[in-house]
């Protein structure tokens, strides 16, 4: 599975989140070239402000896999984690970072800060941004459009 695969599949993930009023975020993780684990937002859905994306998927894929260390994975989400899914896929220890949209109001893999380049701390996950940037963009700004309409 290509990078640009595992975007597709966020992307599909990410536009199932407003159906229960979440901002459309989706993540996949891929392990050995197959998806492990794929969610989207759900703070709306459950109450819950830690239900991002990514926490979500990388808590699947710790419990498929059976393990807490995920060197192995690459996560692909839709747009830029914030600090706290940052802070996650760095204590996860996630090989691999792949995000489309940046995020300038929240994001910590580049955009306010890059926790994920950080020597200070024990783990630095490679990092690819701007993959379908656009599509993923698109997503997010006709939810807020169909929102401020409603």
């Amino acid at each position: 599975m290509t990078d640009d695969d595992a975007m597709a599949a966020a992307l599909a993930e990410a536009a199932a989140a407003p159906e229960h009023g979440d901002v459309p975020v989706g993540a996949v993780v891929v392990v050995d070239g197959r998806v492990v684990a794929s969610r989207h937002n759900e703070r709306e859905l459950t109450g819950d402000p830690t239900a991002h994306a990514e926490i979500l998927a990388v808590r699947d894929a710790a419990a498929h896999l059976g393990r807490w260390r995920l060197d192995d994975a690459t996560v692909v989400v839709t747009l830029e984690p914030c600090p706290m899914c940052a802070g996650a896929l760095v204590a996860s220890r996630v090989g691999r970072i792949v995000f489309g949209a940046p995020d300038p109001k929240a994001g910590a893999c580049g955009s306010l800060y890059n926790l994920c380049a950080d020597p200070r701390l024990n783990h630095e996950p490679a990092l690819l941004a701007g993959l379908r940037a656009d599509a993923a963009s698109d997503l997010i700004t006709s939810f807020f459009r169909d929102r401020r309409r409603g």
